[in-house]
């Protein structure tokens, strides 16, 4: 049986769409295509069990979606595995409609957040034959085809159609996946040069992806959908720091990564960090690579960071979400806006370069409280404590607990999914899409202060700083783009 692991084109007005390995969608002005970690491990692990695999990313690609079903056609395969997301959700079900009227045998699966959190509501609106709910379907994804090809009992998660009505093989149980049980990703297989190069979390190239755990140790953040639908909290498991440390020395002899960017939502932490972090030193490869992961702020010390400096690590990314106290607290962030600071401080001391990500638009946030984390923002630019930054506008997810919470308070303005695309605010709140994306905007400008732009400048010492620096600035115009105040927002029309 032959399977393609394929993330088919979508063609729009408003960008490249980010839609692999990502928890916040966004279309980009500025391309970033991320290694998909998880649909990687599923294209091997179908190998390692005999299966034959195709590996078919249209958007990385830049293929047209008839160059895609030319591909698909020449490959023939009998099954196609596809992710989604809330906001292309509804153009996945077009999709999945003419791709079935095109291959009457063809057979689909489809996997990701908003299928899991609505199963029944995709086999109401297309064709797709099998819905694979829960973030292991790389393990699932080979339980579902020894089923059909061996009569394997199913495993909990999987829902298809029985006549006119829907089925399902019972809940999900990812704790019965062992993660060091997968072999490692097959790099050639699942074309890792596509996700090498053009990625801002990457100064050294090229790079690329591992992922240690799924997904975050904390797994409490109201907003975050991985963490209560692919993820439900207690179902943190993680790699062995051996098995981490292996990959790492693989993907250095045998590809001469320059980088690497660990994608578990948290990077976990204590004896598991430690031990990674004097493995890498004790097998050289602190003198040989760059590392960078989430963390979640106030949960290390300074003798840790230091540790992390000395390892190899570089880049260090922190989810603070707010520069206000209440809004921590109503995320369920588990901190406070002086242990994100103080975190920040202590990783620029260890000789880490942190990056954060900050949202607007929540809908108990007015237009002082917005302000607010943008001045956070630029106070910490100023002081030297951060390099790099990502804003957005919040986006309620369904599966998550804010989600639900608009629903029970009426917050929610639309359910037209192709709207939850971060380009305006889909809840009530006290400012306006367009004041949410000048706030954004403002975001991305924090870090235009004397003090900022001098340090970077003296702080050059390479060409490759030279080129980071250069891409930074593309990306920060393309940015800029991406919330600038007036769009057409919505408005499908003009694709």
């Amino acid at each position: 049986m032959k399977i393609a692991v394929a993330y088919p084109p979508i063609e729009t007005w408003k960008g490249t769409p980010l839609l692999s390995q990502n928890r916040q969608f966004q279309y980009f002005n500025d391309a970033t295509y991320v290694y998909p970690m998880v649909p990687a491990y599923a294209a091997t692990n179908l190998k390692a069990h005999g299966y034959d695999v195709i590996w078919m990313d249209g958007i990385a690609e830049g293929w047209s979606f008839e160059e895609f079903c030319q591909r698909l056609e020449s490959e023939g395969p009998d099954i196609l595995l596809m992710e989604t997301k809330t906001p292309v959700i509804k153009k996945h079900w077009q999709l999945i409609a003419d791709l079935k009227a095109r291959y009457k045998d063809l057979r689909i699966v489809i996997v990701g957040d908003h299928v899991t959190a609505m199963p029944e509501e995709t086999l109401q609106m297309c064709p797709v034959d099998y819905i694979l709910t829960g973030g292991d379907y790389d393990f699932l994804i080979v339980n579902l085809l020894n089923h059909l090809t061996k009569g394997e009992p199913l495993e909990g998660g999987v829902w298809w159609r029985e006549g006119d009505r829907f089925a399902s093989s019972g809940p999900m149980a990812l704790k019965t996946h062992n993660l060091d049980d997968l072999p490692m990703v097959d790099r050639d297989l699942t074309r890792w040069q596509l996700y090498a190069y053009d990625n801002g979390n990457f100064k050294y190239k090229p790079g690329t992806y591992t992922y240690a755990g799924r997904d975050c140790w904390w797994g409490k953040c109201t907003f975050c959908v991985w963490d209560h639908t692919l993820y439900p909290p207690g179902n943190f498991r993680m790699h062995s720091p051996e098995r981490m440390l292996d990959e790492v020395g693989h993907l250095i002899e045998n590809y001469g990564i320059k980088e690497i960017f660990d994608d578990c939502g948290t990077l976990p932490i204590g004896a598991w960090l430690k031990k990674f972090c004097r493995g890498m030193i004790e097998r050289g490869y602190h003198k040989r690579i760059k590392f960078g992961c989430n963390m979640k702020p106030g949960h290390l010390n300074q003798e840790e960071y230091d540790l992390m400096g000395e390892a190899g690590f570089r880049f260090i990314l922190y989810g603070i979400e707010s520069g206000n106290q209440k809004t921590l607290d109503k995320l369920d962030k588990g901190g406070t806006v002086q242990d994100i600071e103080d975190s920040l401080r202590m990783a620029k001391q260890a000789g880490l370069e942190p990056h954060i990500t900050v949202m607007i638009g929540y809908p108990w946030e007015t237009q002082e409280d917005s302000q607010r984390t943008v001045d956070f923002a630029k106070r910490v630019f100023k002081k030297g404590y951060v390099d790099t930054l990502q804003g957005t506008i919040v986006v309620p997810y369904p599966g998550t607990p804010l989600f639900k919470e608009c629903k029970e308070k009426g917050w929610l303005l639309t359910e037209d999914w192709d709207r939850y695309d971060m380009r305006e605010s889909v809840m009530k709140n006290p400012i306006t899409s367009e004041e949410a994306r000048a706030y954004t905007q403002g975001l991305y400008k924090a870090f235009m202060s004397p003090q900022y732009i001098t340090r970077k400048l003296l702080s050059i010492r390479s060409v490759d700083d030279v080129k980071f620096f250069t891409e930074a600035g593309k990306k920060l115009v393309g940015h800029l783009l991406d919330f600038k105040k007036k769009q057409p927002v919505g408005a499908e029309t003009a694709d």
